[in-house]
C-alpha cells in the first residue's frame, strides 16, 4: 500500500488500536456531542464548509464492470462492501502534475471496509 493510503480490511484481519490511531477515523477532534443527546454519544457529520473534518456518507449501487476515474473527496471516505467486489488504486501527483500510481491496487470483497482519508486521490473499479 502506498504512503498515506490507509485501508482497514475487517474481514481479513481484526481492526486494531494501531490502525485506529493512524487512519484518523476515530480521532476525537472530528466528533462532537450534540445538545440533547445521551452522555457517551458523539457524532461525526458530513463534510461541509462549516465542518471540514466531516465524513462523506453515501449509499451507492454500481453495475459490474464499471469504474470511477481518479478523484478525491473533501471529507474522509469509508466504504462498506455489501455485495460483490471492488478495487481501489491510490495516486499521487508527480513533479509535472500528472498522476502516478501509489502502491498496488487494493481489493475489497463483501464484508470488507475500506477507509480513504480526505483529499486522497483514488479511483474505483466495480467487479
Amino acid at each position: 500500500m502506498g504512503l498515506g493510503a490507509i485501508l482497514t480490511r475487517t474481514r481479513k484481519r481484526a481492526y486494531s488500536a494501531k490502525a485506529a490511531a493512524t487512519n484518523g477515523v476515530w480521532d476525537d477532534t472530528h466528533y462532537s456531542h450534540p445538545d440533547g443527546t445521551p452522555e457517551g454519544f458523539t457524532l461525526r457529520t458530513p463534510a461541509s464548509k462549516e465542518n471540514a473534518t466531516g465524513v462523506d456518507v453515501m449509499m451507492e449501487k454500481w453495475e459490474p464492470n464499471t469504474a470511477e476515474p481518479p478523484h478525491s473527496h473533501p471529507g474522509d471516505d469509508m466504504t462498506v462492501v455489501i455485495e460483490g467486489k471492488m478495487s481501489i488504486q491510490f495516486f499521487t501527483r508527480g513533479a509535472g502534475g500528472g498522476l502516478q500510481k501509489d502502491g498496488d491496487r487494493v481489493y475489497l470483497h463483501a464484508g470488507d471496509v475500506g477507509y480513504i482519508a480526505a483529499n486522497r486521490i483514488h479511483d474505483a473499479q466495480y467487479h
